[in-house]
């Protein structure tokens, strides 16, 4: 049988003492996984959410990016309007020539 030290005083341990003390690694076993495995959910959502943070934050940000671009596009489409009107001769020549530069460079090819 084996003994066990207690306060200096040495004790026989049974098998009914070792059972228990099993019994109580194995609960807290149990709990400690149960808490790591609570942590590592808290950690999941904070990175869910700090995910979902981040894409609406990029979706603003291309949103305006998308609509300062059409904006400019628009104020150069209105100045290539009034350019061809106040000057169409020049305008078809302008056209004529990437035309003809276009069409040289792809029959090169």
């Amino acid at each position: 049988m084996a003994t066990k030290a207690v306060n200096g005083r040495s004790k026989d341990v049974t098998t009914a003492d070792l059972t228990d003390q099993i019994e109580v690694l194995r609960d807290d076993i149990s709990s400690l996984t149960q808490t790591i495995a609570d942590i590592g959910k808290a950690k999941g959502a904070e990175a869910t959410d700090a995910a979902k943070a981040k894409a609406t934050e990029l979706r603003d940000r291309a949103s305006a990016t998308a609509e300062a671009a059409r904006g400019q596009a628009a104020q150069l489409q209105g100045q290539a309007n009034d350019f061809i009107r106040d000057q169409p001769a020049t305008a078809l020549g302008i056209a004529a020539g990437i035309g003809f530069l276009v069409g040289y460079m792809g029959r090169r090819n």
